[in-house]
C-alpha cells in the first residue's frame, strides 16, 4: 500500500445514529468521525452499545435515525457485501470463520466474497507475517481462539481494505498474539490504513489509539485523545463504577 494512502483514504462519519429495541434505546444520537490514517477506539462497559454501532455502520442493523457516510458516500440501503466492497473490513466479537474448512480455504472464500483475484501471494505473505504459515492446511476448528482471531483478521487483510473495524480483537487471546495484533495495527496505520476498534484492554487502547469515543447506556459520553479520556470523570464512573478524585 502506498505511503500516501492517508491523504486519499476514505473517512467514516457517524451522525445521530439511533437504534431502539422494544422501547429501549440501545444507541441514542451517537455521532463521531474517524479520520484517515488513524486508529479510533470505541470503548465503554459491556452493553453500552458499541457492537450495535458496528452493526449499524455495516447495515447488519438498520438505524431508526441518523446516517453513516464513508468517503462521503451514505451507506444507507447498501447490503453488507456492498459495504465490504467499498473498502470496509470487519471482524466480530464472536469470531466468524468457516470452522470445518482449512485456513487456506477460508482465505479463498474471503477473496471470492470481495471479487478479488490474484490474492494468493498476499495470503502467503500475511500468513507468514502473522505466524500462521504452519497452520495453512488446518481446519478452523482446530485453531486456538487467538489463531482464529488472526485468521479472521487475515481474511480481511488479503483484500487490502483501507478501513478496518475490529470488534474486541484481543478477547481470549494469548499475550504473544496480543502483541502481534498490536504490532500489525501499528504497522498498517503507518502505511495509511484506518481503524475503528472496540476493545476492553485499556493498556492496548491507551497506547495505540489516536482518539477514543466512550459510550455508556447507548450514549456517547466522551470523545478525545487518550490522555484527555484518562482524566475524564464521566469515563472513570462508567468504566470503574466509581469516581476517583485526586487529593
Amino acid at each position: 500500500m502506498s505511503p500516501s494512502l492517508a491523504d486519499t483514504a476514505p473517512t467514516l462519519a457517524v451522525s445521530g445514529l439511533t437504534k431502539i429495541f422494544g422501547g429501549v434505546r440501545a444507541v441514542s444520537d451517537c455521532s463521531f468521525e474517524v479520520a484517515a490514517g488513524t486508529v479510533v477506539g470505541l470503548i465503554g462497559p459491556n452493553g453500552s452499545g458499541k457492537t450495535t454501532v458496528f452493526n449499524l455502520i455495516t447495515n447488519l442493523l438498520r438505524p431508526d435515525a441518523g446516517a453513516v457516510h464513508f468517503g462521503g458516500r451514505r451507506l444507507h440501503g447498501l447490503k453488507t457485501y456492498e459495504i465490504a466492497r467499498l473498502g470496509i473490513g470487519r471482524t466480530f466479537q464472536a469470531v466468524k470463520i468457516f470452522r470445518d474448512l482449512s485456513v487456506w480455504d477460508n482465505l479463498s472464500i474471503a477473496a471470492m466474497g470481495r471479487q478479488r483475484s490474484g490474492w494468493e501471494p498476499a495470503a502467503t505473505s500475511w500468513l507468514e507475517r502473522l505466524g500462521m504459515t504452519h497452520l495453512r492446511h488446518d481446519p478452523g476448528e482446530r485453531l486456538s481462539v487467538g489463531q482464529q482471531r488472526l485468521l479472521e483478521l487475515t481474511m480481511n487483510l488479503i483484500v487490502d481494505p483501507p478501513f478496518l473495524m475490529l470488534d474486541e480483537p484481543l478477547a481470549g487471546v494469548h499475550p504473544v498474539v496480543r502483541q502481534r495484533i498490536a504490532e500489525t495495527i501499528r504497522a498498517l496505520r503507518a502505511e495509511g490504513r484506518t481503524f475503528l476498534v472496540i476493545e476492553h484492554d485499556m493498556a492496548f487502547v491507551m497506547g495505540l489509539c489516536d482518539k477514543l469515543v466512550v459510550m455508556d447506556h447507548g450514549l456517547k459520553i466522551a470523545e478525545g485523545a487518550p490522555e484527555e479520556i484518562r482524566r475524564d470523570l464521566r469515563v472513570i464512573d462508567a468504566l470503574l463504577g466509581q469516581r476517583h478524585r485526586s487529593s
